[in-house]
Parts: C-alpha cells; sequence; structure tokens
C-alpha cells in the first residue's frame, strides 16, 4: 500500500512507476491493495528494493526511506 499523503506527494504509481496522471493505473492500486508489495516509490518512481518475509514486506527508496506492511502469507 502506497504511503499516506495527499496525491501531490504521491504522484509516482508504486506498482508500475508510470505518472499517477497519465493512464489507469487501476490494476496497479489492485494489485497493492491485495498482497503485492510497492515496487517503485511513489514520490519519485526510483525502483525499491523490496524484501518479503512471512509476516509481511519492506521496501526503501534511496532517496525516501522505507515503507512497511503486512503481506497476509501469514
Amino acid at each position: 500500500m502506497e504511503p499516506a499523503g495527499d496525491a501531490a506527494e504521491r504522484p509516482f504509481c508504486a506498482w508500475c512507476g508510470g505518472a499517477r496522471a497519465e493512464g489507469d493505473h487501476a490494476s496497479c492500486d489492485r494489485r497493492l491493495a491485495t498482497v503485492d508489495p510497492p515496487r517503485h516509490c511513489p514520490r519519485c518512481a526510483r525502483r525499491m528494493i523490496v524484501q518479503v518475509d512471512p509476516m509481511g514486506w519492506t521496501a526503501r527508496c534511496s532517496r525516501h526511506g522505507e515503507s512497511t506492511g503486512a503481506s497476509g502469507f501469514a
């Protein structure tokens, strides 16, 4: 799931890295809402380092830090 904040702080899709203002990201949002962790930073679109374990996931952007979430695998 994307970090909290308004859309101006999250101009990019956290799944595909595309600009949120361009195209339809409904399928990306569905993936992020289920069990898939984000792959791109929603603030700068950089590819993030993602680690998934049975209890959840951790995603780290080199510029904007770390976010975590539950994966639902437990």
